[in-house]
């Protein structure tokens, strides 16, 4: 097949984007980039590199061809900066920026300004919402047309049918402090013994060891071992059986670039409980969810009391979470704006 010059694209990314072991948003994201720019004539070349791997072990994009278009996972694109800079005047590096870094409460200095580093090199910048980008564009002072957003897409999938209870809970994403799976924890602790609720907490627990163990002890102090399931990383079928049988999607998340686990849950027909924060609000943009303060275990299991509770307020949810399963945006679409984004490189 015959390409023309713009219609290739090396790809960096993370090794093991494919590894179910490390399943990500960011990972999915890149994956569904991959899949969809090939469906759409791109000859896709992927770069994997080892972000964990030790100083020395940066990369160099000295082999690429003068005036390639380069699409760069920011993750790897923030752990090397001076790599992306070096090779700036002669690439057209396009940075994929699933979060900023400055969002997160331990944010390291160094991280932040190596991410600010890396967006100034580049000539353009997707970022997964509409937050994302203001953030972005704070941190970075980069002209606002540099930015494009490009949200996450949904992939088909059946309407869940839920429990007979309507009470079956479902969190999804590595169990991590920006996550705020203690949180939930201890909302669900506030709701006594009497409540029929069943909740599964599903990634992995190998990112943030310790605060893993935190959450699966508060379980344990509260006498909720019996009822929280701590499933670890859940994928494929598993994953869809997770969601099948999920009446509420909680995400009770301290930080958060966009939310596709609350996209994905949405688009199944089940309604969510989410924290007000980051590029929440605008995933969440209808009715079918309800949103309370992120750290407040307080309002969480008010929130989900009423949800027990109120059989009314269970079918307007799910209602409205039916009606708005065809709205959402697909990977088809997501592609679609990534070829547009890098055919327009200056």
């Amino acid at each position: 097949m015959t390409h023309s010059r713009r219609s290739v694209v090396d790809f960096v990314v993370p090794a093991g984007i494919d590894d179910p072991e490390r399943v990500s948003g960011g990972n999915v994201f890149d994956q569904q980039l991959r899949d969809g720019l090939s469906r759409l004539g791109w000859e896709v070349r992927m770069h994997e590199i080892d972000v964990d791997a030790g100083p020395l072990a940066e990369p160099s994009y000295s082999s690429l061809l003068d005036d390639a278009v380069v699409l760069i996972d920011g993750l790897v694109a923030t752990r090397w900066p001076a790599a992306v800079e070096a090779d700036a005047h002669r690439l057209r590096f396009v940075v994929i920026a699933h979060m900023v870094s400055g969002a997160f409460a331990d944010a390291d200095s160094r991280t932040v300004q190596a991410e600010r580093r890396m967006l100034r090199a580049s000539r353009g910048v997707i970022a997964t919402s509409e937050w994302t980008r203001a953030e972005l564009l704070k941190e970075s002072g980069l002209p606002s047309g540099r930015v494009v957003v490009v949200t996450p897409g949904t992939e088909d999938a059946r309407e869940a049918t839920g429990t007979p209870t309507g009470c079956g809970l479902l969190c999804v994403g590595v169990v991590a402090p920006h996550k705020g799976q203690d949180t939930l924890i201890e909302a669900l602790a506030r709701l006594g013994r009497d409540a029929p609720w069943t909740c599964t907490i599903a990634g992995s627990v190998a990112v943030h060891p310790s605060f893993a163990d935190r959450v699966a002890r508060l379980a344990v102090d509260n006498g909720l071992d019996d009822r929280v399931r701590m499933a670890g990383i859940l994928s494929g079928e598993q994953l869809a059986a997770a969601y099948q049988s999920t009446d509420l999607l909680v995400a009770p998340s301290r930080t958060e670039s966009y939310g596709m686990a609350i996209t994905d849950a949405l688009r199944r027909g089940i309604p969510v409980v989410a924290s007000s924060v980051g590029g929440i609000p605008q995933t969440v943009a209808s009715r079918a969810a309800v949103l309370v303060p992120p750290g407040e275990p307080r309002a969480l299991s008010d929130t989900l009391r009423r949800w027990m509770l109120d059989s009314g307020l269970r079918a307007r949810l799910r209602d409205e979470a039916r009606r708005g399963r065809s709205l959402l945006p697909s990977w088809s679409d997501a592609a679609e704006s990534v070829a547009a984004t890098l055919a327009g490189m200056p």
